[in-house]
């Protein structure tokens, strides 16, 4: 290829990723909107926040991880009335059956026939709270909405809608009374984000907001699901360089096989990162770099979904555990050796 053709093709990728520059401009405006009214209830949580905007641009499920009282209800909560969409709350118990939250076939004597009864999976944004309190039984009801977004009662299958988001809040796996969820069903969330406590500043802040909700806090539909919908195309069209994917892929591949990465910490993984992870780990970046106001995606941005995409993903062998090592500390390890383009 001569000295001219490369300078062709140069000015016309700078065209396409200029285009796709305007693209995001215009249909990112929402997002402003939406962090200031989620900020009307929720102090700090910022990443908490951010990866919740992340799932509705993706359609990812996300996984939120925290002690009670750390405002995963609320912060879920906010964003459904931020959100001009239909919401349901579905609050798990021991006690829980699929058909809870699925739906059931009921008799019907005056015209003799069942009738299917729908249940509360059947809207768009899925508040799964204290998921990890039912049994497996009832998370496994859950795979089939969460993997092909429809529901079979009976014989009789329906289609959920397309904009359709299972935010589940789990309480660390250590309290009392909850249930490890299956690793099938782990794997269906697109993130696991560990909530933490707010820092110092933060807590005096949530002090001083107490005063101020005797009145119910007001959160404006600020975005509507066609909105969302369009806003994902522009994330699906986001560039992404040849030698950012094979970044993507060499941080998972590092997982599965560390040593080719010249990682001491075979002994350490029992089981890598699924294939799962390299598909989200491209699709959170293109969403982050939707957030950041850019066309294109960095190695930055990759790093920042890097942790809340595998963290889930990574099983960690019986040394790990005796050594107090995490499969955070194994990302971090990773994330650090990889080399980055």
């Amino acid at each position: 290829m001569n000295e001219q053709a490369v300078a062709v093709q140069q000015a016309e990728g700078y065209t396409s990723i200029q285009a796709i520059n305007e693209s995001v401009a215009a249909s990112s405006a929402w997002v402003g909107l939406l962090r200031q009214e989620m900020g009307k209830s929720i102090i700090g949580q910022e990443h908490l926040v951010e990866r919740l905007i992340v799932g509705l641009l993706t359609g990812g499920h996300i996984l939120l991880e925290g002690l009670p009282g750390l405002a995963k209800t609320l912060a879920v909560k906010t964003l459904s009335m931020a959100v001009q969409t239909d919401f349901r709350r579905i609050q798990f118990t021991p006690d829980m059956l699929p058909a809870d939250i699925m739906g059931t076939q009921i008799y019907n004597p005056k015209d003799t026939v069942f009738e299917v009864k729908q249940g509360p999976i059947f809207a768009s944004l899925i508040l799964a709270d204290e998921i990890n309190r039912a049994p497996a039984k009832v998370q496994s009801a859950l795979l089939e909405a969460m993997q092909e977004k429809q529901v079979t009662i009976g014989e009789e299958s329906f289609k959920l809608p397309d904009l359709f988001l299972v935010l589940a809040t789990q309480n660390p796996i250590e309290q009392e009374g909850t249930y490890p969820l299956p690793e099938a069903q782990i794997d269906r969330f697109m993130l696991k984000v560990v909530v933490d406590y707010p820092s110092q500043t933060q807590e005096r802040m949530i002090l001083d907001a107490i005063d101020h909700t005797d009145s119910k806090i007001n959160v404006n539909p600020v975005i509507g699901a066609d909105d969302i919908m369009a806003s994902r195309k522009v994330v699906d069209s986001i560039y992404m360089d040849d030698k950012i994917k094979d970044y993507i892929v060499s941080l998972v591949c590092a997982t599965r096989d560390p040593r080719s990465f010249n990682l001491d910490l075979h002994d350490y993984i029992e089981t890598g990162a699924s294939p799962r992870a390299t598909i989200n780990l491209k699709a959170v970046s293109k969403a982050l770099a939707f957030l950041a106001g850019r066309g294109y995606v960095t190695p930055d941005d990759v790093k920042s979904a890097a942790m809340d995409v595998m963290r889930h993903r990574i099983r960690i062998s019986y040394e790990a555990e005796a050594e107090a090592v995490s499969s955070e500390d194994i990302i971090r390890k990773i994330l650090d050796t990889v080399p980055v383009p």
